[in-house]
């Protein structure tokens, strides 16, 4: 698992193309997982502060139960032209002092919840020409690029 910050250093051109897309909108999807295992989508703003991508959820929101439950997550950049990005790995609830941090502005009035995440992966898929372009990061190794026509 990685911070926002380890995934720059090892594959900075990548990092860049993927913060640029959730950038270029507000809002974004989030996936978790409900208490049964089946999948549960929902609608999220994500920031880049410190080391950390971070996001949070109003108090008590069904995705926040889901990830303080089991933090497996991906969220994916607000389709656009240019391609497609997204992010998986473990949420990571941010609590104390701590918490502070990570408020963004556009949190909910009240308390609420505040998350990094530790990232497993990240893509970005593109049309380039006539094909179908995959570039896949993980921490620990190289860029992976797949093709399809």
């Amino acid at each position: 698992m990685a911070t926002w910050e380890h995934f720059e250093s090892e594959a900075g051109e990548l990092a860049s193309a993927v913060k640029a897309r959730f950038e270029a909108a507000e809002t974004h999807v989030l996936a978790t997982l409900r208490k049964d295992g089946s999948p549960r989508v929902s609608g999220t703003e994500v920031d880049f502060r410190g080391p950390d991508l971070s996001f949070g959820s109003m108090l008590n929101a069904v995705k926040a139960v889901d990830l303080r439950r089991d933090g497996r997550c991906a969220i994916h950049a607000h389709p656009h032209q240019g391609g497609d990005a997204k992010v998986a790995g473990v949420a990571i609830e941010v609590t104390g002092l701590e918490k502070g941090a990570y408020v963004t502005g556009s949190e909910p009035p009240g308390d609420f919840h505040a998350f990094r995440l530790d990232l497993h992966e990240a893509v970005i898929t593109a049309v380039e020409g006539d094909e179908l372009v995959i570039r896949l990061w993980r921490s620990g190794r190289p860029v992976e690029t797949f093709r399809r026509k």
